[in-house]
């Protein structure tokens, strides 16, 4: 279970970083107009964490992309303590 101060820690820097790449407009001038995402990766005090943040006019795109990420936890879920390894 993530602790409430790891939990602010890891929203303030997801927040941050979305914000400063939003500053400045060269960070989305060679994005497809169709479908793009976005990756960022941190951490907070227990472990690492990563954020994907993906822009699709076709709502198929998103949808495929939540799925293959689901079934990859499922596949690679510690049986023992719920723990994606």
């Amino acid at each position: 279970m993530i602790e409430k101060q790891d939990a602010k820690k890891v929203v303030e820097v997801i927040g941050n970083n979305l914000i400063g790449v939003s500053h400045d407009a060269k960070n989305f001038q060679k994005l497809p107009d169709s479908f793009w995402g976005y990756f960022a990766r941190g951490h907070d005090t227990k472990g690492a964490f990563g954020i994907i943040l993906t822009y699709s006019e076709n709502n198929q795109d998103v949808d495929n992309l939540i799925k293959m990420y689901e079934e990859w936890v499922e596949k690679n879920k510690n049986p023992k303590s719920d723990e994606v390894i």
